[in-house]
């Protein structure tokens, strides 16, 4: 996993948002997901205390968490990862800012993205997508692996997302799962 060594978090007092702009974390709540900017554009806002259920369904979080092994100081896979990978196919839209030292805010590890919440959800659900379908090519059962590739074909990511975000009522900054 990448560690939290993105543009702006190296000050501690703003942050430096992929559009140049830089926001207090501060200003940043737990219970927000987007942030609006000067610059115009709406970033995602995504900390380490939301759960990887902001994504995808608490089945799914749990066959991730039973199947992926983390080597880090994390107990088990969760939205650090996610976000890691996200840093990782696209660092520079993503933002990090470590406020392991602030008891202030609420959470450790924050990270805000050129994209919007939606675009990310697509972006993280995509990703994991291709986590998956690289898992299984090195199953030894051909049968499954030809399924899951046929079930791919047919998955939306866009309608996944639009659906999901639908039942999780991601209108409001308390949304809870269904």
């Amino acid at each position: 996993m990448v560690e939290p060594t993105a543009s702006g978090s190296g000050d501690g007092h703003r942050l430096e948002l992929p559009c140049g702009e830089s926001v207090d974390p501060h200003e940043i709540d737990l219970g927000m997901r987007e942030y609006t900017c000067s610059c115009g554009e709406t970033h995602a806002v995504v900390t380490d205390v939301h759960p990887p259920s902001r994504f995808f369904p608490e089945s799914l979080v749990a066959v991730l968490q039973e199947t992926i092994d983390t080597d880090d100081e994390f107990e088990q896979f969760g939205t650090p990862h996610l976000m890691g990978v996200v840093l990782e196919e696209f660092p520079e839209d993503v933002a990090v800012h470590d406020a392991s030292d602030d008891g202030a805010v609420g959470y450790t590890l924050l990270w805000m993205t050129a994209f919007d919440a939606r675009r990310l959800h697509e972006i993280v659900v995509e990703l994991v997508v291709e986590l998956m379908e690289h898992a299984v090519s090195h199953a030894d059962d051909d049968t499954a692996v030809s399924e899951f590739e046929s079930q791919m074909l047919e998955f939306d990511v866009a309608e996944f997302v639009e659906q999901y975000r639908r039942e999780r009522e991601f209108e409001s900054e308390h949304d809870q799962p269904i």
